[in-house]
């Protein structure tokens, strides 16, 4: 009897255990797969590696003496290949990618790897090198998964973003994305135009851990929707060292608008007139206009028919500021154009001085096939 009870109370205890045990591996199951895991195993189907080649120029002086420049001008250049590597998500079924642009410029071959293993020759349907971003497009005979693109304009500073793509070339040992996490640590950074001519406006800060090869790669919110393109990292050391926490994606909601004119045109036209003839201000104009310590430009001359002479522009006039910013160069109007990424048919603010006065017009850029200052 007493034999029966034990085999019994054995049996309650083996079937309590198994039932703890059923019920913690529904809990660490529950707890393994949560918003994050679910959001990268939407996403990871679309994200690319991209191999690149590109064509580099390199200038050579095989005697370092300007004397003999002009016996030697056609072997001063050399092109060399060199190898880029980055990453890519795809936005629409029929293979249309998008990257940076600075993962392609200059691609003489693009190889793109995706998660099933299959690689694919890419080609250019258009880049913006001003803000950065490329369409490149991949064809096959199946439909490609691709990502939602989600709203940047609606994000909350200190939200779970994830940063999925190919750093140091991993995508192609593996042929899977990598994924890190980490918050939006910032919005509406703005960087101004660098030193490469790239302009990088309302940037999203993140601390997920984006490396060398990452560039091109999505950044998504926890609902799998892309909200910006990982695009370049701060780091300790002038840029050559890896990640310390601060990384930098273009909003997705900008991303569209570029994306939707390389898709239609291949280009964003940016080559834009004014009809326009201006000079510096020297100090003696700056004394004879009243204006002691003022920079500007004064108009020389106005081409005719030009959207200066159509905006009421008069030769005379000086130019002091450009969308309220003081500039005092050729070069000054440029960045500042270039920094609100106008294009053809936009419209700029000037602020003039006549006779003493001060006003206001608004200038069209116009398109060079129908005048930029001279």
């Amino acid at each position: 009897m007493i034999y029966k009870l034990l085999l019994l109370l054995l049996l309650l205890v083996n079937i309590l255990l198994s039932d703890k045990k059923s019920e913690v591996n529904q809990k660490i199951s529950f707890d393994r797969n949560n918003a994050i895991t679910d959001a990268v195993a939407l996403v990871s189907p679309s994200v690319v590696g991209i191999n690149v080649t590109q064509l580099k120029k390199q200038s050579i002086d095989p005697f370092f003496d300007p004397f003999f420049d002009s016996f030697f001008k056609r072997h001063h250049q050399r092109t060399y290949k060199i190898k880029n590597l980055g990453s890519g998500v795809i936005i629409s079924n029929d293979g249309y990618i998008v990257t940076n642009s600075h993962v392609v410029e200059n691609a003489s071959e693009i190889i793109v790897s995706c998660v099933d293993g299959k690689t694919y020759e890419a080609i250019i349907i258009g880049i913006d090198e001003l803000t950065d971003i490329a369409l490149i497009k991949v064809e096959s005979e199946n439909d490609f998964p691709y990502v939602n693109l989600g709203d940047s304009d609606n994000l909350i500073v200190g939200e779970w973003v994830i940063a999925l793509g190919n750093p140091l070339g991993l995508f192609d040992i593996s042929n899977q994305p990598t994924a890190t996490v980490g918050i939006v640590s910032g919005i509406g950074l703005d960087f101004g135009q660098k030193e490469s001519g790239k302009v990088y406006q309302n940037m999203l800060q993140t601390d997920a851990s984006i490396n060398s090869g990452n560039s091109g790669g999505p950044l998504v919110n926890v609902f799998g929707d892309v909200i910006g393109i990982n695009t370049f990292i701060m780091t300790n050391s002038n840029y050559n060292e890896g990640s310390i926490g601060i990384g930098f994606a273009i909003p997705i909601n900008s991303v569209k608008l570029i994306v939707s004119e390389l898709k239609k045109y291949g280009k964003i036209e940016r080559d834009f007139i004014t009809g326009l003839h201006v000079q510096r201000i020297d100090r003696n104009m700056q004394r004879i206009l009243k204006i002691e310590g003022q920079t500007g430009l004064i108009i020389t001359d106005i081409d005719k028919d030009s959207s200066g002479e159509k905006s009421g522009l008069m030769i005379g006039d000086v130019i002091l500021t450009v969308n309220g910013k003081n500039i005092g160069s050729v070069s000054d109007v440029i960045k500042v154009i270039n920094e609100g990424l106008h294009r053809v048919g936009d419209f700029v603010n000037l602020g003039i001085l006549r006779k003493e006065k001060n006003i206001d017009i608004e200038l069209e850029l116009m398109s060079k096939k129908e005048g930029v200052f001279y």
